[in-house]
This record gives structure tokens, C-alpha cells and sequence, in this order.
């Protein structure tokens, strides 16, 4: 096949004639475009960080030219998250990386509205003819979490925040409800979504209810409202510890027992790197789970003692050798901290996609 060539002019003495010269492929072919789809505040110290990481990863390690939008929509509106979208896809990206379940319906819809863009969302479970899923198993790392929980609860009463409910925040709460109950069969529950992931004050309620009724442990999946939460443990001195979710928060906060890590940044950047390498492929769900440690880990603060990081590890090793199954489903009632009371999950009947 003839390469094609641009026409360079040089002047001469006696007029101007015509150079024919080569283009390399790095001058013909345009960058990829690739445009990050981040639902909430693009800074919250969470999750939606995680995607920022990711988009920066992008930018600094692929020869791609990306951008992102962020802070769409605090509650996870379906409708709000399918229109960002769809004004995302109009701008004619390569590929569009939508982070969170939440994004798991807008990216079926959208996707086969524009059939030439492809699609990823991360943590999600949809795949099509030009849509995939990329996941870190935050369940993995949950289930440990409530085995840390469930040997260092104190009260023997365990506490669960969280903000939105798509399909991975149930997930996880319900592997972590999972690991606690294997190391720990008498200790209780208490879990509530508050429905907004950043706001603190409604969240530190939910913290302040919990402790209210005895909990000593809370795990947060939480945003910029995991502050709130920090606050209300702070308040009780050392009696009350938290553990985290996405990074490690021990290194953060002395009040973190723990905190159960799963990188979602990576997956974003392994999505764009296959679609720059040309190896991405439609119609899949790829997973990262714990035998990554990097990216999918438990992380302690100081004082977990030994005995205690021995047991988990060898946990660990049972979940990796498919000994231990992790449940995926809580079917218990939740603890409404407004009331005090235990309640049905009616009013999350129609989970949010």
C-alpha cells in the first residue's frame, strides 16, 4: 500500500516547485480520545478519587489525549448520569469510561445510541456490542474487612455506612457482613444507607446512631461524608474505630483499624491501555481481585495485633484458593439511626442501576 505524502513548498531562484515528503504514522493517525465520566466530586477522598487517580494515570503514562467531568450528581441520579453521558458521547470520544455501578443502565442505553464509541464502566456488570465492564473485587477486600471487624469488635456489635446502594456498594456490604459472621457468629449488625455518600452531617448522624446502640467498629463506604463519620469517632476517644474502603485510610486517620483497599484507578487505566495497545475487546467483564495484592488488599493500622493478621492472611489464602465463597447478598433488615429501630429493605426496592 502507497504511503501518503504531504506537499512541503521550497522556494528556488527561479520559481517554486513542489517536494513530496513522507508522513511518519505518528503524523497521520490523530491521538485517541478518551473522556472520563466521574458522578460525584472528583476530590472526596473516596471513591470518585479513585477515578481522578485513574484519569491522571491516563494523561501521564499512554499516548492518549483525555479528559474528565466530575460532581454530577451527589444521590447517583440515573437520569442526570445518562444525560452527562449522552452530552459526552456527542463529542465523539474513542472510548468513554463511566466510573461506578451507578453507571451500569446509563452505559446500556447510551452505548447503543453510539455504536462507534466504546464503552466501559467500572465496578459494573453490563457488556454489549461495544460496551465492557472493568471490576476491582471491592468484595474481596470487604470480606476481610468484616473478618478484621468481627475479631476486633470489642461490644460485639458491628456497624455498615453507606451512601448510594447500585449493585457493587451492596455487594460489598454484604461480603463484609459475610466475613464477619465467619469469625465472629454472635456478633450483630447494624447497617444503614443514608443515600448521600458526601454529606457529613447526615452521615455522622448515621455514625452517631450506630454507636448509640453499642457498635465499636463502623466500615464506611463513603465519600466526602466519610467525614462526618470521622468526626463522631473522634468524639469518643479511642473507643470507637473505623475501617475504610478504595485506599488506606490507617495512614490517614489513628482512628482506622483497617481499611479494605481496592484500587479502582487501575482499572480505569487498564481500560484506556487497551484500547491504546488495541487490545480491548467488547462483550467482557474483566476482574481484578485479590491475588493482585497491589490494587486488592486489607490494609492494618499498627496496633492490629499479630495473632490477628495471621488469622486473616490465612483467610486470605482459603479465598484464593476458592475454599471460602464470598456472599454477595445481605438479606437482613437494616438499622434505621434516626429511630433506633430495624427495618425492612423496602425502601430500596427498586435499587438505583
Amino acid at each position: 500500500m502507497k504511503k501518503p505524502f504531504a506537499i512541503v513548498s521550497k522556494t528556488i531562484i527561479a520559481g517554486t516547485i513542489a517536494v513530496l515528503l513522507p508522513f511518519s504514522a505518528s503524523q497521520a493517525a490523530d491521538p485517541l480520545q478518551i473522556s472520563v465520566l466521574i458522578p460525584g466530586k472528583h476530590n472526596d477522598n473516596g471513591f470518585m478519587e479513585a477515578a481522578y487517580r485513574g484519569y491522571e494515570k491516563i494523561k501521564n503514562e499512554l499516548p492518549v489525549e483525555a479528559t474528565y467531568v466530575s460532581d454530577i450528581s451527589a444521590t447517583s441520579d440515573p437520569a442526570l448520569l445518562t444525560e452527562a453521558m449522552r452530552k459526552l458521547a456527542a463529542e465523539g470520544p474513542d472510548m468513554i469510561i463511566a466510573h461506578g455501578g451507578q453507571c451500569n443502565g446509563p452505559a446500556e442505553t447510551v452505548s447503543k445510541e453510539f455504536p462507534d464509541i466504546k464503552f466501559v464502566v467500572i465496578q459494573g456488570h453490563v457488556k454489549g456490542p461495544n460496551l465492557s465492564s472493568y471490576v476491582v473485587k471491592q468484595e474481596e477486600s470487604a470480606w476481610l474487612a468484616g473478618a478484621l471487624a468481627g475479631l476486633t469488635t470489642k461490644s460485639n456489635v458491628v456497624g455498615h455506612i453507606s451512601g448510594a446502594w447500585p449493585k457493587p456498594g451492596l455487594m460489598g456490604r454484604a461480603a463484609f457482613y459475610d466475613g464477619m459472621k465467619h469469625v465472629n457468629p454472635d456478633a450483630e449488625f447494624v447497617t444503614w444507607f443514608t443515600g448521600d455518600l458526601d454529606n457529613t452531617e447526615i452521615n455522622r448522624d448515621a455514625a452517631k446512631g450506630e454507636i448509640n446502640y453499642g457498635a465499636d467498629v463502623i466500615y464506611t463506604m463513603l465519600n466526602a461524608g466519610r467525614q462526618g463519620v470521622i468526626e463522631e469517632i473522634k468524639s469518643h476517644n479511642g473507643a470507637v474505630r473505623h475501617i475504610g474502603n478504595v485506599s488506606d485510610w490507617t495512614i490517614v486517620d489513628e482512628t482506622f483499624v483497617g481499611s479494605a483497599v481496592a484500587d479502582a484507578s487501575v482499572a480505569i487505566l487498564n481500560a484506556a491501555r487497551d484500547l491504546s495497545d488495541g487490545s480491548w475487546q467488547p462483550n467482557q467483564i474483566e476482574e481484578i481481585g485479590l491475588s493482585h495484592s497491589d490494587v486488592v488488599t486489607l490494609a492494618y493500622a499498627d496496633d492490629v495485633s499479630p495473632e490477628v493478621r495471621e488469622q486473616i492472611s490465612s483467610l486470605k489464602d482459603q479465598i484464593l484458593a476458592g475454599e471460602i465463597k464470598i456472599k454477595t447478598t445481605y438479606d437482613g433488615e437494616e438499622f434505621n439511626p434516626a429511630t433506633g429501630e430495624f427495618v425492612s429493605q423496602a425502601f430500596k426496592e427498586e435499587p438505583k442501576k
